[in-house]
């Protein structure tokens, strides 16, 4: 979608639609590198990018593509560049989501809570005792 929005964008006359719509064709292929290499077999650093990119972090590879994703709507505020870049967008929320873990169960915080208040009143009968 990126892609061929960044095509379509190309499709003018007004330079910087141009200059977002060239930027969006290198977003979609960075994206094809970094998470689908095998649709880059013919590409000979296809295999090394991909490896490059599994190393970073969850939230390292979300501020990438966000960061990616944003650039040419600030070139060029369009639905082309809105829609196109809504999956390069939304890959990157993604995986800020996933940088920020599991959410956690009802069960645990609730035992994690009763703990605490117990802590806390042993604190507080304790100090209590010593004023006595």
């Amino acid at each position: 979608a990126c892609a061929f929005a960044g095509l379509w964008n190309c499709v003018t006359i007004n330079p910087l639609n141009i200059a977002a719509g060239v930027w969006m064709m290198l977003n979609a292929f960075v994206l094809f590198l970094c998470e689908a290499p095998f649709c880059c077999q013919f590409i000979e650093f296809a295999n090394a990018v991909s490896a490059r990119a599994d190393k970073l972090r969850p939230w390292q590879k979300a501020a990438f593509y966000c960061g990616m994703a944003v650039f040419p709507v600030m070139l060029s505020l369009t639905l082309t560049t809105l829609f196109g870049n809504a999956i390069a967008f939304s890959t990157g929320v993604l995986y800020g989501l996933s940088a920020l873990g599991k959410k956690g169960d009802a069960i645990s915080y609730a035992r994690i809570h009763q703990q605490q208040k117990q802590m806390d009143e042993e604190k507080l009968t304790g100090a209590l005792e010593g004023q006595a």
